[in-house]
């Protein structure tokens, strides 16, 4: 989609501090952080979010969610993180093109938001 913001990152069109970046996935630190570790996951394949996933789509989920634990691995995050997705504006979504944001660093209350 020529207006997402994400499609324009994986296009290269938008800088961003990536990484991971394969066939499927990038993961980039997140400008607005609100963690010490604050980083999207997302597929680069243009999905609005995870409500239009379908059960085709479990390899990329898997894939995702794999990307996610290693950047988590690489960050060292052992004693936790949180990964979030927000689905439609009432719950947040801004940017509107799958991404898990991966948080770490500090301890996290419940419940969110």
């Amino acid at each position: 989609m020529m207006d997402c913001l994400f499609c324009k990152i994986v296009a290269g069109e938008i800088p961003s501090d990536q990484v991971h970046a394969d066939d499927e996935v990038i993961a980039f630190r997140d400008i607005a952080p609100r963690a010490p570790t604050h980083v999207l996951v997302i597929p680069r394949r243009h999905i609005p979010d995870a409500h239009a996933l379908t059960d085709a789509d479990g390899d990329l989920l898997a894939k995702l969610f794999g990307v996610a634990r290693k950047v988590a691995d690489d960050a060292g995050l052992s004693e936790g993180y949180r990964v979030v997705t927000n689905v439609g504006s009432d719950a947040g979504q801004t940017v509107f093109h799958l991404h898990l944001h991966l948080l770490g660093g500090r301890p996290m209350a419940w419940p969110p938001g």
